[in-house]
């Protein structure tokens, strides 16, 4: 818009409030405009939930045969327990217990802080290191195709993440993060995000942050799609796998 056309307007603004029906018809233009800012991120929140439920379930319905193969396969190799839960930070700071497939060691929280020292990400924030020795034999095979992560559907159909969002940081994380880093706590969290497509766990945190907030702002119903999409090959090409 010129400025020749942004003078014209308060122009009229100004001439419309010189009258009782000018203001009431500013007020109702304004009211009609927020009222349908918050009609349409509120119809986009819902979407999104909705799209969550329907995905989620279909999931966890249609791959339970793969969970039992997974969970019997856990079971042969050590008789440890088949699921991991471990804490992590959702929107807004809250924490909530994340399910995975344990691909572990069973003493593996243990043994990281013996790991820290080796972590190959420079910031120090995310952790990272080249045949991580608490690692299972079923455990690298699950994670090379990430179907160790399969658990956070049900994440997803109770409400604590999303199919598609910034990945959900463990507190030791969050407690390093800077003020802008805290961006990434913004919306829910997701079993994918766009870093996840772009390279995985070879990208380093700052990196992460960049394409997290990227995605944040620009986040859409069909964005969600594309990343969905390009989620399964770059998965099952085991790139950057942690």
């Amino acid at each position: 818009m010129s400025d020749a056309q942004i003078n014209t307007l308060l122009f009229e603004r100004y001439g419309a409030l010189q009258h009782p029906l000018g203001r009431w018809r500013l007020w109702l233009h304004f009211h009609w405009h927020r009222l349908y800012w918050q009609w349409s991120v509120a119809g986009a929140r819902w979407g999104k939930r909705g799209f969550d439920i329907l995905a989620s379930f279909l999931a966890l319905v249609l791959l339970s045969p793969l969970f039992l193969i997974i969970s019997a396969l856990i079971k042969l190799e050590d008789g440890g327990r088949v699921f991991f839960a471990q804490t992590r930070v959702g929107q807004f700071g809250r924490e909530f217990k994340m399910y995975k497939f344990r691909s572990m060691c069973l003493d593996a929280e243990e043994r990281l802080k013996e790991l820290l020292a080796h972590n190959q990400h420079r910031d120090g924030v995310t952790f990272k290191i080249a045949d991580d020795p608490r690692i299972t034999r079923i455990g690298k095979w699950l994670r090379k195709f990430s179907f160790d992560e399969l658990p956070q559907f049900y994440n997803v159909l109770i409400g604590d993440m999303s199919l598609v969002g910034p990945r959900p940081p463990v507190p030791r994380e969050v407690a390093l993060y800077s003020l802008a880093d805290r961006r990434r706590l913004l919306i829910k969290p997701g079993i994918t995000c766009i870093w996840q497509i772009s390279g995985r766990s070879e990208i380093d945190f700052s990196g992460q942050v960049q394409l997290d907030v990227q995605y944040i702002e620009t986040h859409s119903f069909w964005v969600d799609i594309k990343i969905l999409a390009k989620t399964v090959p770059a998965v099952l090409s085991g790139k950057g796998a942690c």
